[in-house]
């Protein structure tokens, strides 16, 4: 009890002040807490639980969120499970759609909120890694007395956001240990983890958003992900990653006005014209090879005469 009272006077403290340590993204946090959310550290705020019919149907809507992150949270907890951690995946308002744990640690983590339906938004339960990371949509690891409420110091967690194919926040995944001999130079570890896995989960909602598209990867400094382009048979953008947006300025308004991929990549031909005649001979190359260079079958194939394939490949120079 001591403790957990000096943890409320320290919050009071650091977050009141105007300078120095209340600059840093946790004291910030703390400050939303008291007067945005009208939290107090000292109160304890369980996460609120989901009645069944409403949590089924937030379930119900991010269904294929859910479909596509599986795979990543069974690769990942098989990493951290046995370290004594609690692998959490919420939507974007931080209620907890999917978990992985280990039998004997769960009720632990059941007691202190970490199971499903449980909402861990910044605004029901203060300072935490997946309500922070959502509020904020970036990388966010708390340890132990960051958090907010005095009664969550027990806790150490790295959460990150996971966005769709168009960039917006759809769910959290997390990473929570209550162990008292996890130590914060840990925490970096279990970040990056975090980090990759939500990168990947990303990939796989922007190739199940663009399944007939060909997908490609555009040179990018930035860390928000893997920045990438999804493309139609004609050359034109149909949709790009956070990552891709942020590298190339692009918004939803200029993807949806039309524009070729060769022009954001900078792969400009001499003209117009030359565009398209490497696109012709490149696709009568192709059809050829998949008729073993037999005319006759060519032309067949894309429905023209054979002597009107004969002068396309001589005005083509395809002789060779």
């Amino acid at each position: 009890m001591l403790e957990e009272n000096q943890h409320a006077d320290r919050v009071y403290a650091l977050a009141n002040e105007k300078s120095g340590p209340a600059a840093s993204p946790i004291t910030a946090s703390w400050r939303r807490c008291l007067t945005r959310h009208g939290l107090a550290p000292e109160v304890a705020h369980p996460p609120v639980r989901l009645m069944d019919a409403e949590f089924q149907d937030v379930l119900g809507r991010s269904g294929h969120v859910v479909e596509e992150a599986s795979p990543e949270l069974d690769w990942l907890f098989g990493m951290v499970g046995k370290a004594g951690c609690c692998l959490v995946f919420t939507d974007s308002e931080g209620v907890v759609l999917d978990r992985r744990g280990v039998a004997s640690e769960d009720k632990e983590f059941k007691d202190l909120g970490l199971w499903m339906g449980a909402l861990w938004s910044e605004a029901s339960v203060g300072t935490n890694g997946i309500g922070t990371a959502l509020a904020e949509g970036r990388m966010v690891t708390v340890f132990r007395d960051q958090h907010f409420l005095s009664a969550n110091i027990g806790l150490s967690c790295a959460s990150a956001p996971v966005r769709d194919h168009k960039g917006r926040i759809v769910a959290a995944i997390d990473i929570s240990t209550a162990r008292r001999d996890a130590t914060e130079m840990v925490m970096p570890m279990l970040a990056q983890a975090v980090r990759d896995s939500a990168a990947r989960i990303e990939i796989n909602l922007f190739r199940r958003a663009y399944k007939d598209a060909r997908i490609v990867l555009v040179q990018s400094s930035s860390h928000a992900g893997s920045a990438l382009l999804a493309v139609d048979r004609d050359d034109m953008v149909l949709g790009a990653t956070r990552a891709a947006r942020l590298a190339l300025k692009l918004d939803d308004h200029m993807i949806d006005s039309g524009m070729p991929a060769a022009d954001l990549l900078h792969e400009h031909l001499d003209a117009e014209g030359r565009d398209l005649l490497e696109a012709e001979r490149a696709a009568l190359r192709r059809a050829l090879s998949r008729n073993n260079n037999n005319v006759s079958l060519t032309a067949q194939m894309l429905g023209i005469s054979r002597a009107t394939l004969h002068r396309k490949i001589n005005r083509l120079g395809m002789h060779g």
